[in-house]
């Protein structure tokens, strides 16, 4: 009788070992938001969903000055990612206005904002962006589509450097992506966000050498980051349409806001398209 119970035991053990890959094979990412990525998905001008926006107003809000949300109509994927994105020093929301929609349309709600003055340095616009992250979950009229886990900032010129402020107050934060940022602190090495600097070649208002790149070399405590450096780009590449701007920043919300390793192929290896001069990076990622 004892022997049939050890071989009863064994044949139990050895049936559980089996069976768990099998169980794990089939567990899926519940963040996964719209159908595969290709190329030319994250290449195009507008994403899977269809999107609506909502202006909030000056008025109506305090810790910021307003701003407009875009956000995907569909209701049956469950809640989505967010982010904020603020404007650069003097400008107002207008000035990166397509990124809302755009981004917005591969599955998150966009919140892009104005400050409270055109002049806000990035300290204030770092703080700014968090008092709009706070509205978006708390009082805004989608906060019932939205997963307030999952929160990113973005930002132009001081704006950028205003994310990288945000990033290091809210360590909560799943992605941060400063554009041609500008600060005049150099040292980021207490963030803990996983930060994706996009910069160009030629900006003579916040030079890579003396902002983005000091800045991302700095980040010695995110558990991953990136550097690109677009060829022959202004201070002003993010204030248009930007294909390789928006393929990339989508690829990085995707994995880090949603964890969606779907997208990991077009950040690992390091991506190689003729408009970017350098590319650096933490692959493979965590």
């Amino acid at each position: 009788m004892s022997r049939l119970l050890r071989v009863g035991s064994l044949l139990a053990l050895t049936m559980a070992l089996v069976a768990a890959p099998a169980a794990n094979a089939v567990e899926v990412n519940p963040y996964e938001r719209g159908p595969a990525p290709t190329v030319a998905s994250i290449e195009a001008s507008r994403g899977y969903f269809a999107t609506a926006q909502i202006t909030v107003s000056r008025s109506s809000v305090s810790g910021f000055g307003g701003g407009t949300i875009y956000y995907p109509t569909d209701t049956s994927q469950g809640t989505f990612g967010a982010m904020a994105v603020v404007p650069g020093y003097t400008g107002t929301q207008s000035s990166v206005a397509w990124i809302g929609p755009r981004v917005a349309s591969q599955g998150f709600v966009v919140f892009v904002i104005d400050t409270l003055s055109i002049y806000d340095f990035p300290p204030s616009r770092g703080t700014q962006l968090l008092a709009a992250l706070d509205y978006l979950t708390g009082q805004s009229s989608v906060r019932g589509r939205i997963d307030s886990t999952r929160l990113a900032v973005a930002g132009h010129s001081m704006g950028g450097g205003g994310s990288l402020e945000a990033a290091n107050k809210r360590p909560t934060l799943q992605a941060a992506i400063p554009l041609a940022p500008w600060h005049t602190t150099k040292n980021w090495s207490n963030v803990r966000v996983p930060t994706f600097i996009i910069a160009g070649q030629d900006d003579t208002v916040a030079s890579p050498a003396n902002h983005a790149k000091p800045f991302y070399d700095s980040l010695t405590s995110a558990p991953d980051k990136a550097y690109m450096e677009l060829a022959g780009a202004s201070h002003y590449f993010p204030n248009s349409p930007n294909t390789t701007m928006a393929k990339y920043m989508i690829s990085w919300s995707k994995r880090f806001i949603d964890n969606d390793v779907r997208y990991e192929q077009f950040l690992c290896p390091r991506p190689t398209d003729s408009t970017i001069l350098r590319y650096l990076d933490t692959c493979p990622h965590s």
